[in-house]
């Protein structure tokens, strides 16, 4: 029994020593391996790293089992990826190279317009042999033989001459007769609201008067005892300056002109001419400066003829030029003529 006990017990114990050896074995086989594989992983993101993987190649699971995913929102770099603080080695945002600066290159700025050019006054040097309402260049019909006539008002400002004749305006209104309005600097600055209000009516075509309401001259002729402007530059400030004005107030440039007094000489004319102007005169004396009585405005008006142009004023209420035109315009309407503005028709 003794021996047989002690036969079982080697044998047991050569079977633990045996199980015990092989789980060993088998212990440090894995150890090994467990070792051996995070050095191989890491050898393979290393190697990513250094460019083998694109931005949009999904991570592997060796990536995601030997590393976990850094504190997103963690810090300044938490915006940067899974990669974000993995050290030295981590994959940074390619830096831009001179072909991808010609790839993509930086628009140009669009260059600034030219500015327009001053326009050229006629040489000093040159003489006018005409003075005058009707000179060279000076338009004073419209060239139609159809039945139309343009009335026109002048508001020449200064002094004695900034009203307004609102019963005129009135009249205009309720007999719905168009007009062209020539204002001058002085008479607009004197009624900006109201030269804002008649540029909206679609019936009134603004027109340029003229600065200080000046006979045009290049040598400083003068009419009615008011001296022209005496030099080809002063022809240009005494149109361009009220231009100005009016385009600021209403946004759009007159297209026609016309001086103080009406008088002016050829070259001066000329000039107005190169600053895109059309002068425009009459054809009709209408009112006379605002002198006529309402007798004398309605006889004047009823001398029109086909393509007449008719000058009247509109800053000197209390005349006979609303009462003479009220009179006027139904009689004018019966004999087939119809009202219109300058704009629009080739004039003569």
């Amino acid at each position: 029994m003794t021996s047989n006990s002690d036969g079982l017990g080697d044998a047991v114990g050569r079977r633990r020593f045996l199980l015990l050896g092989g789980t060993a074995a088998l212990l440090a086989t894995g150890c090994a391996r467990l070792l051996r594989e995070p050095e191989t992983a890491s050898g393979e993101r290393s190697g990513r790293r250094a460019g083998s993987r694109s931005a949009t190649d999904p991570a592997s699971p060796s990536d995601l089992d030997t590393e976990p995913p850094p504190d997103i929102g963690a810090g300044p770099d938490a915006e940067a990826g899974p990669d974000a603080g993995a050290g030295p080695d981590a994959e940074q945002p390619a830096a831009a190279t001179d072909h991808d600066a010609e790839a993509e290159p930086e628009p140009e700025p669009e260059p600034e317009p030219e500015p327009e050019p001053e326009p050229e006054p006629v040489p000093s040097d040159r003489t006018p042999t005409e003075w005058g309402e009707r000179v060279t260049g000076i338009r004073t019909r419209i060239a139609t033989d159809e039945r139309l006539v343009a009335l026109t008002f002048d508001g020449c400002g200064g002094p004695n001459g900034s009203g307004v004749d609102t019963v005129l305006l009135d009249h205009l209104a309720d007999l719905a007769v168009p007009a062209t309005l020539f204002l001058n600097a002085r008479w607009i600055r004197a009624n900006r609201g109201l030269t804002r209000e008649l540029a909206r009516e679609a019936r009134f075509e603004l027109a340029n008067h003229g600065t200080e309401h000046r006979p045009l001259s290049v040598t400083g002729r003068e009419a009615y005892g008011i001296r022209g402007t005496r030099s080809p530059d002063e022809v240009v400030t005494e149109v361009m300056e009220c231009q100005r004005l009016l385009e600021e107030l209403t946004g759009q440039p007159p297209r026609h002109f016309r001086s103080g007094t009406a008088y002016a000489d050829e070259v001066a004319v000329e000039i107005v001419q190169g600053l895109g102007l059309e002068v425009v005169n009459f054809d009709v004396l209408g009112d006379a400066g605002a002198t006529f009585t309402a007798a004398q405005v309605e006889r004047a008006l009823l001398s029109a003829r086909p393509g007449s142009i008719a000058l009247l004023h509109l800053n000197q209420p209390g005349s006979g030029t609303a009462t003479g035109v009220a009179a006027a315009v139904p009689q004018l309407r019966e004999r087939g003529f119809t009202f219109t503005t300058l704009g629009g028709h080739r004039l003569v």
